[in-house]
């Protein structure tokens, strides 16, 4: 590839929103150039999709991702916030039926499978992006460059050319602690539920996944981990330890803790604004390089969805000269941030016990984290 080669439009980024954006793309009749390495093999974080989805998936054709692989139904969610009993929220009150605890890394082959027919798929990163007289000059990672007119970034919360072009804002900076257990009792047969429990320092969140591994996050402040909790078995066995149903559930159900949990960045973070121009040439942030929503709400990957099925008519009226629907595309994102912001204040809010804990203080109106 050379700078001489001109394309509409380049999507960097191969997770969930830069594959769904190359399929919207290619509905709308373009043919993007798409810039997404190989994902490196492993567990991915984040496998509950919400019921919201399905019809995103549906209006991009992709529906069938979802009866494909050893994706279960989101029944059952059991939370003790705000007291120490749990009550349990069923899926029969969505109207677009349960949503779905997935086989992430199967949902996102399956799904980059879909794009692949789609877009010049290339499997390099960028290095820069210079807007110059209504194009973007893209260096690209393996040496090559290109031109195109509209760029996308779905980067993830990376945001590598939203972050040079729009104020990055922050909340928090929460973390979250992850990891994927096994499962030692093959007599047991786990209960297919999520479960979230309030404690002093964070939160944790825990759900069954289709191979009957537990996926179990602990989400808190960096200040507030045990130092060096990423390196310690023991530290990471202690904080469970220190949890009620999420301890009981480990051990009734026979699943092994038996190794330190990876840290991942956890925070409410957004672009302002999440689209427009720059020297001429247009641009847009969509998933999490747009907006980085706390996993209490459990819509990332949806929102994700929601952004890249959008672009695709978005980029096409820009590059047919209306710029209306990319300037629409920004204010709906800003709506949505500042509605989920104001939903997260209500949410964590409900949570009373622990009204001196630095966690709690700095979401609940004192002592708020550093944005």
């Amino acid at each position: 590839m050379t700078g001489s080669d001109l394309w509409e439009v380049a999507v960097v980024g191969g997770g969930v929103a830069g594959a769904a954006a190359c399929v919207a793309l290619s509905d709308a009749g373009l043919h993007p150039l798409w810039l997404a390495p190989d994902v490196e093999p492993g567990d991915r974080v984040g496998e509950s999709l919400a019921p919201a989805a399905r019809p995103i998936l549906a209006g991009l054709g992709l529906d069938a991702l979802l009866e494909t692989g050893g994706h279960r139904p989101a029944n059952a969610t059991f939370s003790a916030w705000g007291s120490d009993r749990l009550v349990e929220r069923n899926a029969v009150v969505h109207l677009e039926g349960p949503g779905r605890i997935l086989d992430r890394t199967g949902f996102e082959e399956n799904l980059r499978g879909a794009a692949d027919g789609r877009a010049e798929r290339h499997r390099t990163g960028l290095t820069s992006a210079s807007p110059a007289d209504g194009r973007w000059r893209l260096e690209l990672a393996d040496g090559g460059s290109a031109t195109v007119r509209f760029l996308v970034d779905a980067s993830g919360r990376a945001s590598v050319v939203g972050r040079t072009l729009a104020a990055a804002r922050r909340d928090d900076r929460q973390v979250a602690a992850c990891a994927f257990l096994p499962h030692r009792d093959p007599s047991v047969e786990p209960t297919p539920a999520t479960l979230i429990e309030a404690t002093e320092d964070g939160w944790w969140y825990a759900a069954l996944l289709p191979d009957r591994r537990l996926s179990l996050a602990y989400f808190s402040d960096p200040d507030l981990l045990p130092r060096g909790l990423s390196r310690d078995r023991r530290a990471w066995q202690g904080l469970i330890a220190g949890s009620r149903h999420i301890a009981h559930w480990l051990d009734d159900a026979g699943f092994d803790a038996d190794a330190p949990p990876r840290l991942h960045s956890a925070g409410t973070t957004w672009l302002e604004p999440a689209a427009g121009t720059c020297d001429g040439a247009g641009w847009a942030a969509i998933g999490d390089a747009a907006a980085a929503f706390d996993p209490l709400s459990s819509h990332g990957m949806t929102t994700a969805l929601w952004a890249a099925a959008r672009i695709g008519t978005v980029a096409a009226a820009w590059l047919a000269g209306n710029p209306e629907p990319l300037s629409a595309y920004a204010h709906a994102v800003a709506d949505g941030v500042s509605r989920f912001r104001t939903q997260r204040a209500g949410i964590y809010g409900r949570e009373r016990r622990f009204p001196d804990a630095p966690f709690w203080r700095r979401r609940n109106g004192a002592g708020r984290a550093l944005r």
